[in-house]
C-alpha cells in the first residue's frame, strides 16, 4: 500500500502539477529582490504583492527589511506550502499572507507595488488586469520582462528591473 502512495504522490508532484503552472520557477537572488523593492519605494504603510511567488523571497522582504505587509500569490501548492511554513519559522504571518490561487483571478485592487518575474506573455496578459485593478500611482516592478504598452518610469538595465507607474 506504501507504494501505491509513493508512485501516486509522485504522479500528482511531477506530471499534474507542472501541468498547471503558467511560467517556470526561476529564483530572483536577494540581490534583485533587494533592487526591486527598493526602486519601488516600498515603506512600512504598504501593501506588495508578488504575483508568481514562488519560495516567497520577495514577500518575506518586504515583510521584513521594508516592513511592509505582502501579498503572495502562486499557483503551485507546493511553494504555498513551503513558503507559508518558511513565513511561520520567520515569525513573519502578521505581515504576510501567501495565497494558493492564478495570478489571473487574483484581486490585485489592495496592491500598492506589484513584484513580478513572468515571462514576456504572461506579462502582455496581465496589463490589461494590472491597468484596471491597481489604483492610481501604485508601482509595478518586472525583472527581466516589460510590458510592452507602458514606458517605464525607472530602469535599471544592468539589472533588467523595470519600475511602472500606473496611470488613471
Amino acid at each position: 500500500m506504501t507504494i501505491f502512495w509513493a508512485i501516486s504522490l509522485s504522479i500528482i508532484v511531477f506530471w499534474i502539477v507542472p501541468g498547471f503552472i503558467v511560467v517556470p520557477w526561476l529564483p530572483t537572488s536577494g540581490k534583485t529582490v533587494d533592487k526591486m523593492l527598493s526602486m519601488a519605494n516600498v515603506n512600512a504603510d504598504e501593501v506588495v504583492y508578488d504575483l508568481g511567488s514562488g519560495d516567497g523571497r520577495v514577500v518575506i522582504a518586504a515583510a521584513k527589511k521594508f516592513q511592509a505587509r505582502s501579498v503572495g500569490v502562486e499557483l503551485n501548492p507546493l511553494w504555498v506550502f513551503w513558503t507559508r511554513l518558511k513565513v511561520t519559522i520567520l515569525g513573519l504571518r502578521s505581515k504576510t499572507k501567501i495565497v494558493w490561487g492564478n495570478l489571473f483571478s487574483a484581486d490585485l485592487s489592495k496592491a500598492d507595488v506589484v513584484t513580478l518575474y513572468l515571462m514576456q506573455t504572461t506579462n502582455s496578459k496581465l496589463e490589461p488586469k494590472l491597468k484596471k485593478e491597481l489604483k492610481p500611482g501604485s508601482r509595478v516592478v518586472s525583472h527581466v520582462f516589460k510590458f510592452n504598452n507602458w514606458n517605464p518610469a525607472k530602469k535599471d538595465t544592468k539589472s533588467q528591473i523595470y519600475l511602472y507607474i500606473v496611470e488613471n
